[in-house]
């Protein structure tokens, strides 16, 4: 089964340039030109990745990603012509996977968009063979590797594709510490982006973990490790 893709942006001919460029690679595309299209479109269809754009005129693309965030855990890629790193960085805060500017190149994004399926590809294969960090019945925060989902006591955290993947490589390697070139060469790949998205996906994975679990440790001009204290 072909990998389906929402593209939503009210450009019209931004939606007809992705579209085509991704069902010559063999994507399936379901397009909207605004948010509220964009999560009805959601809500009715399979969705395994999502390229949204911010300005929109119902609904901008930040309140759509906040929405997609209380319920999915799709990945997004903001397309926007905000090219300010501030705008980076809050599309990154709120939930968003990577982030891309406007004029863009459409290799470039297509590019990113397969890359994105190869790491879960990978993922899936290396959770396969690999036993959890945290097996133990009684261990505060457990990963689910199948369905990307992550319990703290029971309690479903509501973690993006990336943190998820970040946390899972940091808890693969306790008390192990890991650069954050290494994170985000296992995370992203090392052809594009900005290695400071690896911080701030570290900020909020700790922000939604709670003061309480301070799992991730910074090492101080080095990188991370995860180290999960006794309680």
């Amino acid at each position: 089964m072909p990998k389906t893709i929402l593209v939503v942006d009210d450009d019209e001919e931004i939606v007809k340039l992705i579209t085509k460029s991704l069902r010559y690679e063999q994507f399936a595309i379901i397009s909207a030109c605004s948010g509220k299209e964009a999560l009805s479109a959601l809500e009715e269809n399979h969705i395994d990745f999502i390229v949204l754009d911010i300005v929109m005129p119902d609904m901008d693309g930040l309140d759509v990603c906040r929405s997609i965030r209380n319920s999915y855990n799709v990945p997004i890629l903001f397309l926007s012509a905000r090219d300010k790193d501030i705008d980076k960085i809050v599309g990154l805060e709120i939930g968003a996977d990577d982030y891309m500017t406007k004029p863009f190149s459409i290799q470039e994004l297509v590019s990113r968009i397969k890359a994105h399926f190869r790491k879960v590809d990978r993922l899936f294969k290396e959770w396969d063979e690999l036993s959890p960090s945290n097996e133990k019945a009684d261990a505060p925060l457990i990963l689910n590797d199948k369905t990307f989902e992550a319990f703290l006591n029971s309690r479903r955290l509501d973690l993006s594709t990336k943190e998820f993947q970040i946390l899972s490589i940091l808890m693969r390697h306790p008390n192990h510490v890991l650069t954050r070139e290494q994170i985000y060469e296992n995370v992203w790949g090392d052809e594009y982006g900005e290695i400071n998205t690896v911080t701030v996906h570290i900020k909020n994975i700790r922000k939604k973990l709670g003061s309480e679990y301070d799992f991730i440790k910074t090492i101080w001009g080095i990188g991370y490790k995860y180290t999960e204290r006794e309680q």
